[in-house]
């Protein structure tokens, strides 16, 4: 409920209080000052009007962030699932399948455990503490230190699915050649080395990188470093670690289903809503500004990968659209709550030109095999827009840095008159990609010489849901 909406309630109750006076009383006000009576009663009512209002406005908010933790793990299983299956070869489609489907089960008993108190506890400025594990104290009251009209447990259901799908993104880097088990135990401890301190760093209270207070605030309103920054980067180092697949670049691994691909596509497309909308953490003009940002961008980035990918091979292809999406879809999410519709655009339409530059040419120049381009897309597109948040974040849209002693909003961005806000942002990209190289190749190197990462040659070729997992995705016999 809006201010307006507040105001008008409060109104109608206080004209039904004065309905409601008792006869004698009405009289006497009409003939003279009111009563103690009539002052105490009208009080009464604009303190039940204000509690109602509340009241209405804590359960539209409530119901916002449900559906955006839905949406949110939409994201995940089925859109992340099909966009990366039907992008890799037949023999390996529930294989890949699998490992977002796992993504959702171990992240939340890790979460449940100790996740979301390394994350969002009270700690240092790199780490949360132990005040939550088990979910100690995560009640159903609001926390104010992160949401005041939602109840905790809300906001801790929201964030585990932000930290579902971060993991889940950095299994398209090696899709078709790592072992289910090696993958189960990385991508764990990745989400406790590398998600858990991201996180707390942008957006725990007393992070380094927290807009509120931090010491070097850097805006991200949805998980441009904490999201996308750390699972491309940690991608990129991956499939740098594990080496080419078989016959890679020679032998052609063309996507078996782009129908798959497609819809996962479009289902990444509506969840995002709850992605970066839900950032607002209340039904709010905010949400409404991230809500639209996030369909412009993500309109204008298809657009720019096809205008690319067109001029250099004279066709559009429904692949380079759908990849052209999610680019934009990355690019806008630090900077969904912050920008106006038109830097929107913008942002989107220069990172689907960017990350088809450096799908199709920095990935070729350096000859790594990023099996279904996690880098090229996620950790491009999230650098991308994690810097362009810096320039065109504006007060007009989210005062993020308060108001000064005549009670005028502080500049957010560049574009603001805030310059030093881009350095800001540079110090929060190269601290992701700092945390991001080095917890996972600690990681990679741990599991890989305990039990192991890489597939065999033989099971490589045999594909991962029959080595994997002893089944097929099709059954081309019946």
């Amino acid at each position: 409920m809006g201010p307006g909406g507040k105001r008008l309630l409060i109104v109608w109750a206080v004209l039904a209080a004065l309905f409601l006076l008792p006869a004698p009383m009405r009289a006497q006000g009409a003939q003279g000052p009111a009563t103690q009576a009539q002052i105490a009663a009208l009080q009464h009512a604009v303190e039940q009007a204000q509690a109602a209002s509340a009241q209405a406005q804590a359960a539209g908010d409530n119901a916002w962030m449900l559906v955006s933790a839905a949406l949110v793990l939409l994201m995940t299983g089925p859109g992340l699932a099909l966009f990366y299956g039907g992008l890799v070869r037949k023999k390996n489609i529930l294989g890949t399948m699998m490992q977002s489907f796992a993504m959702m089960g171990l992240v939340t008993i890790v979460w449940a455990v100790v996740g979301y108190s390394l994350a969002f506890g009270h700690g240092n400025w790199f780490i949360g503490g132990f005040e939550h594990m088990f979910l100690r104290g995560v009640g159903l009251t609001p926390n104010p230190d992160y949401a005041a009209t939602i109840p905790e447990q809300t906001y801790m259901i929201y964030q585990l699915m932000f930290a579902i799908i971060t993991p889940a993104l950095i299994t398209g880097a090696f899709a078709e050649r790592m072992k289910f088990t090696g993958m189960a135990v990385f991508l764990t401890l990745w989400s406790l080395v590398v998600y858990s301190p991201m996180a707390h760093m942008v957006w725990g209270v007393g992070g380094l990188l927290n807009a509120s207070g931090g010491h070097i605030p850097s805006l991200d309103f949805a998980g441009g470093t904490v999201v996308h920054i750390t699972s491309g980067v940690s991608a990129l180092v991956t499939c740098i670690y594990l080496g080419k697949r078989m016959g890679y670049p020679h032998t052609k691994m063309a996507p078996h289903s782009l129908v798959l691909s497609f819809i996962g596509a479009c289902l990444l497309w509506v969840g995002w809503f709850g992605f970066n909308a839900g950032s607002a953490l209340a039904a709010s003009p905010l949400a409404t500004s991230a809500f639209i940002n996030t369909h412009f961008a993500a309109a204008a980035a298809a657009l720019g990968w096809t205008m690319a990918e067109w001029l250099e091979n004279g066709k559009p292809t429904a692949l380079g659209a759908i990849s052209g999406a999610v680019a934009g879809l990355v690019a806008i999410t630090p900077a969904s709550g912050f920008v106006q519709p038109f830097s929107a655009l913008f942002i989107g339409l220069l990172a689907g030109a960017f990350c088809s530059f450096m799908v199709f040419k920095v990935k070729s120049w350096l000859r790594y095999d990023d099996s279904l381009d996690a880098f090229g897309v996620h950790g491009a597109g999230g650098t991308l827009g994690a810097l362009l948040t810096g320039l065109f974040a504006t007060a007009a849209i989210n005062p993020a840095f308060g108001k000064d002693a005549h009670l005028r909003a502080l500049p957010t961005g560049a574009m603001d008159g805030h310059w030093s806000q881009l350095l800001n942002q540079a110090a929060g990209v190269g601290i992701a990609w700092t945390l991001s190289i080095a917890g996972t190749v600690a990681l990679l190197l741990l599991v890989d010489k305990t039990i192991g990462l890489r597939v065999s040659p033989e099971q490589e070729s045999e594909g991962l849901d029959l080595s994997q997992h002893g089944e097929e995705g099709y059954d081309l016999n019946t």
